[in-house]
């Protein structure tokens, strides 16, 4: 997979050195020259260009990606980078970084974002997955589909305890993607059972958030 990052900070070259290393091709773009910084990561491309410029995407070749990653730390450059990796290049999936809250409401699919991350957003719901048992988290929200990723740690005296994942109603609009029990990442089958203390991912729209909430609530 070839992906292109806009923005080479701290932020953008984290991602580079994750992807790189799992044998994605990087192209990382920034306008400072004090961001590239090849030695760093020798196994990306590095261009140094104004990403909101067609003629800078024109170079990247921005066409041959399979998704694009604008990380800059300024929502408008994120912004305009999605929005013309969308309409003018047609890439596949667009990932955007959220640097300010207040903004959050802008990245949808109207500027060219499947997936958009806010990172106070996200080490909030990160919190919450860590100290709450009970309680449905969302921890990400796919933007194109509305739909979610959602956590919740079994209660020990939740009800559906002991009975088979095949066995249960689930909302319509919800997967069950994994279990993580005791260190293990579980792909549930028909005749697993649940357990108290499985953390439940689940992919699920927004809509049936409560009815998932309320089956699954030990209340």
């Amino acid at each position: 997979m070839r992906v292109a990052i806009a923005g080479a900070g701290a932020v953008g070259r984290s991602i580079a050195r994750e992807l790189l290393d799992n044998g994605h091709e990087v192209l990382l773009i920034d306008q400072s020259a004090k961001s590239i910084k090849a030695d760093s990561l020798p196994g990306a491309e590095w261009l140094l260009a104004d990403a909101c410029e067609i003629s800078s995407l024109d170079e990247a070749a921005l066409h041959r990606c399979n998704a694009v990653i604008a990380a800059t730390g300024d929502d408008k450059v994120n912004l305009v980078v999605s929005l013309l990796a969308k309409t003018e290049y047609g890439v596949p999936r667009v990932v955007a970084r959220i640097n300010h809250p207040n903004n959050e409401w802008l990245f949808n699919e109207s500027w060219g974002v499947d997936v958009a991350v806010s990172t106070p957003r996200l080490l909030s719901a990160l919190v919450e997955e860590a100290v709450s048992v009970g309680d449905l988290v969302r921890l990400m929200t796919f933007r194109q589909s509305e739909a979610s990723l959602v956590e919740l740690t079994m209660p020990a005296d939740a009800p559906l305890v002991g009975q088979r994942f095949g066995d249960i109603d689930w909302p319509g609009d919800t997967a069950l993607v994994a279990i993580l029990r005791e260190g293990r990442v579980i792909v549930p089958q028909q005749d697993d059972p649940l357990e108290a203390g499985d953390e439940l991912l689940f992919v699920t729209s927004q809509d049936v958030e409560d009815q998932l909430a309320s089956l699954l609530s030990s209340r």
